[in-house]
Protein backbone atom coordinates (compact mmCIF):
# COMPACT_ATOMS: atom_id res chain seq x y z
CA UNK A 1 0.00 0.00 0.00
CA UNK A 2 1.32 3.44 -1.18
CA UNK A 3 2.22 6.03 2.20
CA UNK A 4 1.41 9.16 1.70
CA UNK A 5 4.39 11.33 2.01
CA UNK A 6 4.69 14.56 4.02
CA UNK A 7 6.07 16.21 0.51
CA UNK A 8 2.88 15.32 -1.13
CA UNK A 9 0.69 16.95 2.18
CA UNK A 10 2.19 19.81 1.73
CA UNK A 11 1.77 20.56 -1.16
CA UNK A 12 -2.14 19.49 -0.91
CA UNK A 13 -2.44 22.01 1.87
CA UNK A 14 -1.00 24.63 -0.58
CA UNK A 15 -3.69 23.88 -2.63
CA UNK A 16 -6.35 24.05 -0.50
CA UNK A 17 -7.54 20.10 -0.89
CA UNK A 18 -7.06 17.34 1.12
CA UNK A 19 -5.68 14.06 0.45
CA UNK A 20 -6.31 10.32 1.36
CA UNK A 21 -4.97 7.18 0.14
CA UNK A 22 -6.96 6.00 -2.98
CA UNK A 23 -9.80 3.66 -2.55
CA UNK A 24 -8.91 2.72 -6.16
CA UNK A 25 -6.78 -0.35 -5.97
CA UNK A 26 -4.71 1.48 -9.32
CA UNK A 27 -4.40 4.70 -7.77
CA UNK A 28 -2.11 6.04 -4.78
CA UNK A 29 -4.08 8.88 -3.68
CA UNK A 30 -7.41 10.62 -3.67
CA UNK A 31 -8.24 14.60 -3.76
CA UNK A 32 -10.63 16.14 -2.53
CA UNK A 33 -12.08 19.48 -2.86
CA UNK A 34 -14.46 20.75 -0.12
CA UNK A 35 -15.50 17.16 0.49
CA UNK A 36 -15.98 16.31 -2.66
CA UNK A 37 -13.67 13.61 -4.64
CA UNK A 38 -11.87 15.52 -7.56
CA UNK A 39 -9.55 13.39 -8.48
CA UNK A 40 -7.49 9.66 -8.13
CA UNK A 41 -3.91 10.24 -9.20
CA UNK A 42 -0.78 8.50 -9.06
CA UNK A 43 -0.32 5.26 -11.12
CA UNK A 44 0.67 2.71 -8.11
CA UNK A 45 2.98 0.70 -10.62
CA UNK A 46 5.14 4.36 -10.85
CA UNK A 47 7.31 6.37 -8.67
CA UNK A 48 6.70 10.06 -7.74
CA UNK A 49 9.17 12.79 -6.72
CA UNK A 50 9.18 12.14 -2.82
CA UNK A 51 10.05 8.22 -3.62
CA UNK A 52 12.59 8.91 -6.04
CA UNK A 53 14.58 11.46 -3.79
CA UNK A 54 14.23 8.73 -0.73
CA UNK A 55 15.74 5.83 -2.63
CA UNK A 56 18.31 7.49 -4.81
CA UNK A 57 18.47 10.99 -4.12
CA UNK A 58 17.55 14.60 -4.58
CA UNK A 59 20.19 14.62 -8.31
CA UNK A 60 18.47 11.52 -9.45
CA UNK A 61 14.59 12.67 -8.26
CA UNK A 62 15.10 15.95 -10.16
CA UNK A 63 15.95 14.66 -13.10
CA UNK A 64 12.98 12.23 -12.82
CA UNK A 65 11.08 15.28 -11.78
CA UNK A 66 12.39 17.08 -15.06
CA UNK A 67 11.67 14.38 -17.39
CA UNK A 68 8.23 13.79 -15.81
CA UNK A 69 7.14 17.37 -16.61
CA UNK A 70 8.16 16.97 -19.99
CA UNK A 71 6.50 14.15 -21.34
CA UNK A 72 3.27 15.37 -19.23
CA UNK A 73 3.42 18.75 -20.75
CA UNK A 74 0.01 18.67 -22.49
CA UNK A 75 -1.81 17.14 -19.71
CA UNK A 76 -0.50 18.95 -16.53
CA UNK A 77 -1.33 22.79 -16.90
CA UNK A 78 -5.51 21.93 -16.88
CA UNK A 79 -6.42 23.29 -13.27
CA UNK A 80 -8.38 21.20 -11.78
CA UNK A 81 -7.54 17.61 -13.72
CA UNK A 82 -6.12 14.75 -12.13
CA UNK A 83 -2.80 15.67 -14.55
CA UNK A 84 -2.62 18.80 -12.53
CA UNK A 85 -2.77 17.45 -8.84
CA UNK A 86 -0.52 14.34 -10.25
CA UNK A 87 2.32 17.16 -11.08
CA UNK A 88 1.65 19.60 -8.18
CA UNK A 89 0.94 16.81 -5.24
CA UNK A 90 3.78 13.82 -6.70
CA UNK A 91 5.71 15.83 -8.70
Amino acid sequence: MYEITEYSKQQAKKLGVQIKPSTRKDKKIDVFKNREKVASIGAKGYKDFPTFKKEKGLAFAEERRRLYKERHEKDRHKKGSAGFYADKILW
